[in-house]
């Protein structure tokens, strides 16, 4: 996997942890996290040619669904689409609404 990969990857996984957490605590440290790490990818954005936003979604929804967090996400039954709902281009657009994106990702999710 690239670094590139690895960096949108890890902010997608923050900002579905956020919308899948039930603990608004928890939830916001992990929209803290997200907000800093599309600011990094902001201030240094990859090439859109070294990455599939559709495979760092699907590898950010795995991290999410890591077994030590499950305890913690009762907000939906994680169910997501297979194909990331944000482009490259909106997530480091100035003024990408995290908590607003957070809402999407809940709204997408199978609520069972």
């Amino acid at each position: 996997m690239n670094a590139s990969v690895e960096r949108v990857r890890d902010a997608l996984a923050e900002m579905i942890k956020a919308a899948l957490i039930s603990d608004d605590e928890t939830s916001l440290a992990c929209r803290t996290a997200g907000r800093a790490k599309l600011a990094a990818l902001a201030a240094d954005p990859p090439d859109p040619a070294s990455l599939r936003m559709d495979g760092a979604w699907t590898l950010a929804v795995h991290d999410a669904e890591a077994p030590d967090l499950a305890p913690l996400e009762g907000q939906v039954n994680l169910t997501l689409p297979r194909a990331c709902p944000f482009t490259l281009e909106e997530i480091v657009a100035p003024g990408f609404d995290v908590d607003r994106a957070v809402d999407h990702i809940r709204k997408i999710a199978s609520t069972g």
